[in-house]
């Protein structure tokens, strides 16, 4: 059973802690404050708690959970040949504007696999909100599960990460390259909607690059 390493302490962070420890994963939780901060919280969950380089040390597989703007922080060498999950998203409101994402030249994920690129990547877990992380995952269902979109350039590590998927719960559709990763960003068709697997294919075969939902709306219709 591979350990995994979380970067990030958030809702994001904590909701997939916790999936994680309830698949029988041995997990570790960090952020970017004293880890003692996290103290109460990985109590609650049951993982261990470390600072970032403790968390990379411990994982056989890292999560970065942390806010888009953020991922120039992630140490290059030490997440050197590591699986790292990419969860981000981008949000220009919060992370100001990058005019390479603005005019749909490059993904996401790509711009994080140029910093990190002695690391294999995979987009996951980006399109699925925090609260339903938990909520959604059926370990014990595999006839009605939600599907889960992933990307990445390495095939090796993807497969290792549909194996996880299939443990906590989820279906998963490969929508291969990290460059098709954008089928499934933020503001996509594919974005946030509790979809099985036929339902999240055909949401990314109606994605177009240069079209975005209108802003929040994922949250909108799934509140109706």
């Amino acid at each position: 059973m591979k350990k995994i390493g979380i970067i990030g302490a958030g809702f994001v962070g904590q909701a997939c802690a916790t999936l994680f420890m309830q698949a029988g994963y041995q997990v570790m939780l960090s952020n970017s404050r004293d880890k003692n901060t996290l103290f109460s919280v990985a109590r609650g969950i049951g993982c261990e708690i470390g600072c970032q380089q403790e968390a990379i040390e411990f994982g056989d597989i890292i999560m970065a959970a942390i806010p888009f703007i953020n991922y120039p922080q992630l140490p290059t060498e030490m997440l050197a040949n590591k699986i790292v999950l990419d969860t981000m998203n981008y949000y220009p409101k919060r992370d100001g504007h990058f005019q390479q994402l603005d005019n749909y030249e490059i993904t996401t994920s790509e711009l994080i696999a140029k910093h990190l690129n002695k690391s294999k990547l995979i987009k996951v877990f980006n399109a699925i909100l925090a609260k339903d992380i938990v909520k959604d995952a059926k370990p014990n269902d595999k006839l009605n599960r939600r599907a889960i979109p992933v990307a990445g350039d390495d095939l090796l590590a993807k497969q290792v990460i549909f194996e996880l998927l299939d443990r906590v719960g989820f279906d998963y559709v490969d929508v291969g390259s990290l460059s098709a990763s954008w089928k499934f960003e933020r503001a996509k068709p594919a974005y946030c909607f509790p979809f099985n697997r036929q339902q999240l294919q055909n949401a990314l075969m109606q994605a177009q690059r240069d079209i975005e939902l209108p802003e929040n709306s994922w949250n909108k219709l799934l509140q109706n």
